[in-house]
């Protein structure tokens, strides 16, 4: 009689692909020694915290770098290192890692940040969810960070996401301001828009002083390595020997995104169970990578306003029929009326449409650039897709207000063109 036996029959006990799929989850944290192709950014983070090993404030840091280059992995794994070594000389250090596209007030990043540090038997306070103000907050992080912490790290990824850059310049000043006496604050800010320093205000940038860092896109050699120290998530023999090799080269096409590259090779696997084969293949990988490019477009548009995907819509249909790749406001508006016409909406002026698709530029789901008319004719913006055009109509049609579109995207196209 096996284990499994007297197990509920509806689930399933044993897998046949994956050891441990846990290593191919974005949350992981690997050990140094899965770490590839960053000694040298490992080197200048570490540099840059180094003083809080010994209690003391450690370097403000900005880096920058596309999406899958490194940077949130590389700050989370040092700063760990830095936690580590600190406790063996007694030094108390705690560190808040803060996802700036989901949490961008500056409230809710000083509540966040208190809830992490704060002990309340040491500090005498609580941080409740709400019902405070923003100032009330700040006190209690303010006790929070000098009662139980020698040195506070504070991660903020996608920093360029923040409502208001007050919070950088209060957390940068805390010690100066005498907010904190027994302890001190580091930032790592996190973005993959290198002019982001440049739309800082005034007042931060001149109290914010921070060393930067650029992160350089992973190759496809350094891909396939990162690859093979997650082999191990597999079952041994489950990878055919050009899955790897198959995944790097995909990602490798898209800005050498390592994240991309874990997505699809755990997509991969994940294909292949479903369908109940033994091995894990090439055809599950082109699979996985479809699979992994609608997911993520769907989580960069997921809560966008109807109004948004529409004219979203009009931009992948001119994008498909057409051999041009980036188009005027002017013809996409053009477009988007005729949608809105079919969808029974209501009809947005093209002032607004263009608000809407700057909107769309900032959250990284198309590409805007203002362009020169010539002397004395003004300047224009043109936009583009950066996902593949039958990704996004995929994606965009899995809205149920949005799907009777499905077979009328072609005809639309021809129907609405420049006026």
């Amino acid at each position: 009689m096996s284990a499994n036996d007297d197990r509920d029959p509806l689930f399933r006990y044993d897998d046949p692909v994956f050891a441990d799929e846990r290593l191919l989850e974005i949350t992981h944290l690997p050990g140094p020694d899965r770490i590839v192709g960053r000694d040298e950014q490992m080197q200048r983070v570490a540099d840059a915290l180094n003083p809080a090993i010994f209690g003391s404030e450690p370097n403000h840091l900005f880096i920058f770098g596309k999406t899958g280059t490194g940077k949130s992995l590389i700050s989370r794994s040092v700063t760990q290192r830095v936690i580590s070594e600190a406790q063996n000389d007694g030094v108390t250090v705690k560190y808040a890692f803060i996802d700036c596209g989901e949490q961008n007030t500056e409230a809710s990043i000083i509540k966040t940040i208190a809830q992490i540090v704060n002990e309340p038997d040491d500090s005498g306070v609580t941080i409740p969810d709400r019902g405070l103000g923003t100032g009330d907050y700040y006190k209690r992080l303010w006790q929070a960070v000098d009662r139980c912490t020698d040195v506070t790290i504070v991660i903020l990824d996608e920093i360029d996401m923040l409502e208001d850059d007050e919070v950088l310049r209060k957390l940068s000043r805390a010690g100066e301001n005498r907010r904190i006496s027994d302890s001190s604050i580091g930032i790592i800010g996190i973005s993959n828009k290198i002019d982001f320093p440049d739309h800082l205000s005034e007042r931060v940038k001149s109290s914010l002083s921070r060393d930067e860092l650029v992160f350089p896109p992973y190759d496809a050699n350094q891909l396939v390595e990162i690859l093979e120290k997650r082999r191990d998530a597999f079952h041994d023999g489950v990878l055919s020997d050009d899955v790897i090799p198959l995944t790097a080269a995909l990602a490798a096409q898209e800005h050498g995104d390592a994240r991309k590259a874990i997505d699809i090779l755990r997509n991969a696997g994940r294909i292949a169970k479903k369908q109940n084969d033994s091995r894990v293949t090439a055809d599950h990988v082109r699979d996985a990578k479809e699979k992994t490019e609608a997911d993520r477009f769907n989580e960069l548009i997921e809560g966008s306003p109807q109004q948004a995907k529409a004219i979203l819509y009009a931009l992948t249909i001119l994008t498909e029929n057409s051999s041009e790749k980036e188009f005027p406001t002017k013809i996409i508006y053009n477009q988007y009326k005729e949608i809105a016409r079919q969808l029974d909406f209501d009809v947005l002026s093209e002032r607004r449409v263009q608000e809407i698709l700057q909107e769309q530029n900032f959250l990284n789901v198309i590409q805007s650039e203002r362009e020169g008319r010539g002397r004395g004719r003004g300047a224009h913006a043109k936009h583009r897709l950066l996902e593949n055009p039958s990704i996004v109509k995929k994606v965009l049609l899995r809205d149920a207000r949005l799907s009777v579109l499905e077979d009328d995207g072609a005809e639309s196209a021809s129907e609405a063109g420049p006026e």
